[in-house]
């Protein structure tokens, strides 16, 4: 799998199931794993399909620490007005992905200023577009992970199904790229890295609950020699640690009355050696409005 994601030398933007059996008694019988895997990627294009009706507000913070997670510099806080936009339709697969679109709305309190997009501070900022990260669940998409059994849970987890997964091995080289925008000592890079994580699924509807998701080992990313001479960056940049977490929760909605599983969450560990800072993000959903027939918005 490989990520593309913005990065500054001193402040950055954090990047970006399975053999399944039975637990409890010995009489019960194994699940049948696509099957499970078949009516979760129905229930994520399902998703797809009502969300785009959907806007809310993304609160991103970003706070840059040091290798043994001190707190250094400052919290960098954004506002922004998101909704998803569905991806493709394949020939008989269904939905193939689905589009994060986000309208920045305020910066650390105030409203965004042009010299925003090149300022270097600005590489915290989350992208205008970026991947829906349930996508790796659909049909057309299974293909590129491996997923096994992780069991059931207990007590007010006993209607949780857990799977984990495993992205295949990926190939080429990472690749430090920079800015496209100008930013001083800020980068995008490609990363070909192999994840594993684990997705809790709500047994009755087949909802996902949550996603928590970690490299599979280091990664590096190669610097040219040009980078190395104009920056000061050393040959290689290694991530240690990539810990991202994904909590849904349900909403309702009025008139009329409806309900679905939103995106409540969004926690990132990024750790990384050499030159570029490591930092912790997080993202929180609220404000869910939904636009119903005539035009109308309704509140949750």
């Amino acid at each position: 799998m490989r990520t593309n994601d913005t990065y500054g030398r001193s402040v950055f933007a954090a990047i970006a199931a399975t053999a399944l059996t039975a637990t409890g008694t010995a009489a019960q019988a194994p699940l049948d794993v696509q099957a499970v895997l078949t009516r979760v990627g129905e229930r994520v294009a399902e998703y797809y399909r009502r969300v785009q009706n959907v806007i809310c507000i993304e609160k991103t913070t970003v706070q840059p620490i040091t290798h043994d997670f001190s707190l250094m510099g400052f919290l960098r806080v954004t506002e922004s007005e998101l909704h998803i936009e569905p991806g493709t339709t394949g020939d008989g697969d269904g939905a193939t992905g689905a589009t994060v679109v986000r309208r920045l709305l305020r910066i650390n309190g105030r409203a965004p200023r042009d010299k925003d997009k090149t300022d270097h501070a600005g590489c915290t900022d989350p992208n205008p577009l970026s991947p829906e990260p349930l996508a790796f669940l659909l049909p057309a998409n299974r293909e590129d992970y491996k997923f096994s059994s992780a069991g059931f849970g207990k007590g007010k987890e006993r209607d949780v199904l857990f799977i984990d997964f495993m992205s295949l091995g990926p190939s080429g080289e990472g690749t430090l790229v920079e800015d496209v925008n100008g930013r001083p000592d800020c980068f995008s890079w490609t990363l070909p890295v192999q994840l594993r994580g684990r997705v809790w699924i709500d047994t009755p509807t087949y909802d996902v609950l949550r996603v928590e998701i970690h490299l599979a080992s280091l990664a590096t990313i190669k610097v040219s020699a040009r980078q190395q001479i104009k920056h000061g960056l050393p040959t290689w940049i290694v991530i240690d640690r990539y810990d991202r977490t994904i909590r849904y929760k349900t909403i309702a909605f009025k008139d009329p009355d409806d309900a679905m599983l939103l995106p409540e969450s969004i926690e990132t560990l990024l750790m990384v050696r050499s030159a570029l800072q490591s930092i912790r993000k997080q993202e929180q959903y609220s404000g869910y409005r939904r636009f119903v027939t005539g035009g109308r918005v309704v509140k949750d």
